[in-house]
């Protein structure tokens, strides 16, 4: 009942004024934080691959299959563009979305950047079971994963917050860490009297 309680009290506490980006890998937990922070917040949580899903009436695999990588990139852009324009919200990126410099562009414009930093071993513990996810369809998958790992790490530094995922973290717990590091900016979250 107490988390309850808090929970109400942060809705009260702050508003959102600008649009919060959660980027980071696959499997580090932007859908689940993202979800739960809408709902501390009180405003509409936002995937940004469901939207592309969604517009196209096929699932990403289906798209990157149909239509390569570079046409997915380009309605990914176009997607999350549109909603960093419209109402603030939590908006979940797919793991690729920050590493293109307009998407960095325009999430610098109008929104603020949060990246969920899990290390290696918690992301491949987390994805290792799905079969979504068209990057690690390869004879050795943790090995991609590893690659791309490295590969993006340094692009979500240039994130404007980082808060890092543990395996014994909660969904809560890491909620209210992000929320923690979003109150540091008043351009974020403006405190409600």
């Amino acid at each position: 009942m107490d988390n309850f309680k808090n929970s109400q009290a942060d809705q009260r506490l702050h508003r959102l004024r600008t649009t919060v980006v959660l980027v980071g890998m696959m499997g580090s937990g932007k859908t689940a934080i993202g979800r739960a922070m809408a709902l501390k917040l009180d405003v509409p949580f936002v995937d940004s691959d469901a939207e592309i899903e969604a517009a196209a009436k096929a699932t990403i695999s289906e798209i990157f299959a149909r239509s390569g990588e570079p046409f997915f990139r380009n309605r990914e852009a176009e997607v999350i563009e549109r909603l960093l324009q419209s109402t603030p919200c939590v908006l979940s990126t797919g793991g690729g979305a920050f590493l293109e410099e307009r998407n960095r562009a325009a999430i610098f414009k109008y929104g603020v950047a949060v990246w969920l930093d899990a290390d290696l071993d918690l992301l491949w513990e987390r994805v290792r079971h799905k079969d979504t996810r068209p990057l690690l369809r390869t004879n050795d998958p943790r090995k991609t994963l590893r690659k791309i790992f490295k590969d993006r790490a340094p692009i979500y530094q240039l994130a404007d917050l980082r808060v890092e995922a543990k395996p014994e973290y909660s969904i809560d717990y890491m909620t209210d860490e992000v929320m923690r590091m979003l109150t540091t900016r008043v351009d974020v979250l403006e405190a409600v009297t």
